[in-house]
């Protein structure tokens, strides 16, 4: 437990930022954490967005493996798809009552138990537009604050709470706020969709989306392990009948597949609102293989505690 100054900037400026990655036990015992320098380059990127020191890849990394290594037997056993969260954060403590960067910061790391994000296996889930930005250009949206968070919190529930021709929405889909035409992210997760030939997988690229590590994992995944074209750039939220799938992926659930978009009086279906696209499945699977040992890994992807 913390405790931390009343005036804390943290708690007043929102001068924070956190992580999110996982340690997975293998089939032989051991515990494998998921590329956790990248996580590390991160957080770096998001302390100095908000004139916080950086935590040095060493010390984070270190720090990780610490935590991990003290509650490995909370870790879920190999095979039943759960994993041990790791939230680190940086946030900016000390008295501070006016706008300016705190005296003192504080880097910690804690950890939690999750099992499978799907219960019942992997499915496909419905996605609605939404009016709300869920940042500014040259705001902090790639940076990993909570402030970000914080004004998701709204539309996120604004979209389960909706109806369109009796579908239920997971969660929002966020269009660029300068034109409201193209996708950004997909509630708190990234966006990727595979052309309908099965050949492409294209992802959005904005200077306002937190670049996702899983994202940038299943990009290399289908690039050199399933062979298909990548690319990153703008996805026209009216261009969406050239995709035969989608999906949103990130550290919780990995790949979450896309069974459609609302958009205004537009709803349109991907690969099917019920089955999981060919093409998503094996980026899955080839993905979670290598976090929990049973694929090979490219060279610095996993880290053995």
């Amino acid at each position: 437990m913390l405790h931390i100054a009343e005036g804390s900037t943290a708690l007043h400026y929102g001068q924070q930022c956190f992580e999110g990655l996982k340690a997975y036990r293998a089939a032989d015992g051991s515990v494998n954490l998921f590329r956790p320098d990248q996580n590390a380059a991160r957080m770096a990127r998001s302390c100095a967005r908000l004139l916080m020191p950086e935590v040095p890849e060493e010390m984070f990394v270190e720090a990780c493996k610490q935590v991990v290594a003290a509650n490995e037997r909370f870790i879920p056993p190999h095979g039943t798809g759960g994993a041990l969260y790791l939230r680190p954060f940086v946030i900016g403590v000390g008295d501070n009552i006016g706008v300016r960067t705190a005296p003192e910061f504080i880097f910690s790391v804690f950890c939690v138990p999750v099992g499978p994000y799907f219960k019942g296996g992997l499915t496909p889930h419905n996605f609605i537009t939404s009016q709300y930005d869920r940042a500014a250009p040259n705001g902090t949206g790639a940076a990993k604050v909570g402030g970000n968070y914080a004004a998701s919190l709204l539309p996120g529930a604004q979209a389960k709470a909706a109806q369109e021709g009796g579908r239920h929405f997971a969660d929002v889909i966020y269009l660029d706020p300068s034109t409201h035409t193209k996708i950004e992210e997909v509630g708190a997760a990234n966006f990727f969709a595979i052309t309908k030939d099965g050949r492409r997988f294209v992802t959005p690229r904005s200077p306002s989306i937190l670049e996702s590590i899983t994202k940038y994992s299943l990009l290399h995944l289908a690039e050199h392990r399933l062979g298909l074209e990548v690319e990153e750039g703008d996805v026209a939220i009216g261009d969406l009948g050239q995709f035969g799938e989608a999906g949103a992926c990130g550290t919780a659930a990995v790949i979450t597949p896309i069974g459609g978009i609302q958009h205004g009086d537009d709803f349109h279906v991907f690969y099917s609102e019920t089955e999981v696209g060919p093409v998503t499945r094996r980026l899955y699977d080839e993905l979670v293989g290598i976090q929990f040992g049973e694929r090979e890994a490219p060279e610095g992807w996993i880290v053995k505690v």
